[in-house]
């Protein structure tokens, strides 16, 4: 996008958030966000800072925050929101992490996934990373889910020779993947650059996607690109056998959600997740 053009648009949601709230604003000022919305701090007239965020469903984003803060999981609380604009509590400048703040995360993790949340899987809305969408809806058994609403949801978008060998691992992923593990409130897209660590050293989950599933799912993408470090783990604590078998399943999602958004830079990692799960 052209410099120009993020200038408009950063105009057009600093203006959304103003006309939303009801009041003006002083200031704006652009904050590094994902690849797929823009992010905006707001200063109102009354002396109040927001934040301003855009996005495929900025609402169902707000519904999303909402569901993990009454989990009990530290998150940027929405104020107000509509198919636009979502508008949020202003958590400050981001600070390094520490061993602290990683052990932090890893309790607030665990208790997030402890949280009873039924025995279906999936989730009431559907939702999207930028041009890919992501559906949802519900699922008695876990691998049905995540082998039909992700793996190979938007199957025919993928290069032939990736969309072939995606279409065999079916009986493979049954294999590997647990029927009915206990259902976890999951982030849904949990890489290190969706943790906020506030000025203080508390971890605050941003940018969700979620949806109920296996818990090892965010521990999955956690490690996608990169590993967290060992503090984050002994914290969270001791995972299921085998577990180190089902990340190759849990990482191949967001690694084709990549390929499709981004292109062929991420083939490669497409093809070493289904070359590991085909032996």
């Amino acid at each position: 996008m052209s410099t120009q053009g993020s200038k408009n648009s950063a105009s057009a949601l600093v203006k959304g958030a103003s006309e939303l709230l009801g009041e003006p604003f002083l200031s704006s000022q652009s904050l590094i966000g994902g690849d797929l919305s823009e992010v905006v701090r707001v200063r109102l007239r009354s002396g109040k800072v927001v934040v301003a965020k855009s996005g495929p469903y900025p609402d169902r984003e707000g519904r999303m925050l909402r569901r993990l803060a009454d989990a009990g999981a530290q998150v940027p609380l929405p104020i107000a929101s509509n198919y636009e604009v979502l508008v949020l509590e202003d958590l400050g400048a981001a600070t390094r992490s520490t061993d602290q703040s990683w052990r932090a995360l890893g309790i607030n993790l665990r208790a997030l996934h402890a949280a009873g949340q039924g025995d279906r899987y999936g989730w009431d809305e559907d939702y999207a990373f930028g041009s890919v969408e992501i559906h949802n809806g519900w699922s008695e058994i876990w691998a049905d889910f995540w082998f039909e609403k992700r793996l190979t949801a938007g199957i025919n978008s993928l290069p032939i020779e990736v969309a072939r060998r995606l279409g065999k691992l079916e009986t493979r992923i049954r294999e590997i993947l647990p029927d009915n593990p206990s259902p976890s409130l999951l982030h849904g897209d949990l890489w290190s650059g969706n943790v906020h660590f506030a000025e203080n050293g508390e971890p605050y989950l941003i940018d969700p996607a979620c949806y109920v599933g296996h818990a090892e799912v965010d521990l999955a993408m956690l490690a996608l690109f990169g590993s967290p470090p060992k503090a984050f783990l002994n914290a969270y604590g001791p995972l299921e056998e085998s577990w180190e078998r089902r990340r190759d399943a849990y990482q191949l999602w967001p690694a084709l959600v990549h390929l499709r958004l981004f292109g062929s830079g991420y083939r490669a990692l497409v093809e070493r997740l289904v070359t590991a799960l085909e032996q």
